[in-house]
């Protein structure tokens, strides 16, 4: 039950950083609107998110659905730190069991494995991130040496730079966004120091700079394998923390990605008055 009409009660998990709102309503009661969703993730005014995401009722054969928007309140096909997220806020309210469920998304149907940690805030999650497709290298970069389009559920730009720590994010990814008019999220990396193991930094549509990005670390790794500099398991380190990514054998096979997910908070909100402050 819910304590007033614009009372929302969620909670907030991270993923290597990547921090999301997640409310869990398989009634289908309590959607969240454009509005809500960017006073919710707003860092000053509101609690404070990469996005916000509703946990539906299963549908299209799966266990659960979701629905995400980003911090700009626009809805996104898919994240997957978010629905990494999503899985411990399912789990910890009792609507999915480990180890394993299914959740739709509007990039398909998405399989999960869960493994609880020594405490139930504490898990590590995998996600099935499906079809990985690599693109040709773009005639012009925007930075770096090369650069290629990737679609993971959702649209990317990879570009490979010498340095992911001296490239201007905030600069190239939002300049390389407004060029496309549903929006693009941009990878900006680079080799690890050990092999099979890629430093990244991301530009997030809807968002901006992110510690982490789910799909975005799926859409580097398979871009730096087309290059010839990873292979098929790969470490994704970015600002908020390393990710695996599990690449199938071939460009288009399914891709896994894998990593800690946190709860952080329990977090009650009145949205009549979150969004009465003028943001929304």
């Amino acid at each position: 039950m819910q304590a007033g009409s614009g009372t929302r009660r969620l909670t907030k998990h991270e993923g290597a950083g990547n921090d999301f709102l997640v409310l869990v309503d398989p009634e289908g009661g309590s959607a969240l609107t454009e509005a809500s969703a960017r006073a919710l993730c707003d860092r000053h005014y509101g609690v404070g998110a990469d996005g916000v995401i509703e946990v539906g009722a299963g549908r299209d054969g799966a266990d659960l659905s979701m629905t995400l928007r980003n911090a700009d309140g626009r809805t996104a096909e898919m994240s997957g730190n978010g629905i990494r997220c999503l899985a411990q806020a399912a789990v910890m309210a009792g609507l999915v069991s480990p180890p394993r469920f299914t959740v739709a998304t509007e990039a398909g149907v998405r399989t999960v494995d869960y493994v609880p940690g020594a405490r139930p805030e504490v898990a590590s999650a995998s996600v099935d991130m499906g079809e990985v497709t690599v693109g040709t290298d773009e005639a012009e970069p925007p930075a770096g040496s090369r650069a290629v389009r990737v679609e993971v559920g959702n649209p990317h730009l990879v570009v490979l730079v010498t340095e992911p720590g001296v490239v201007d994010v905030a600069t190239v990814g939002s300049r390389v966004e407004a060029k496309h008019p549903d929006g693009i999220n941009v990878e900006f990396v680079g080799a690890g120091a050990a092999r099979d193991e890629l430093v990244l930094r991301v530009w997030e549509r809807g968002v901006g700079e992110t510690l982490a990005c789910g799909t975005g670390a799926c859409a580097a790794a398979a871009a730096a394998r087309s290059w010839g500099m990873v292979g098929d398991v790969v470490h994704v380190h970015g600002p908020g923390g390393p990710l695996e990514i599990r690449l199938g054998r071939k460009d288009g096979d399914p891709v896994v990605l894998a990593g800690p997910v946190h709860k952080l908070a329990d977090v009650e909100v009145d949205l009549d008055v979150l969004t009465g402050v003028g943001l929304g």
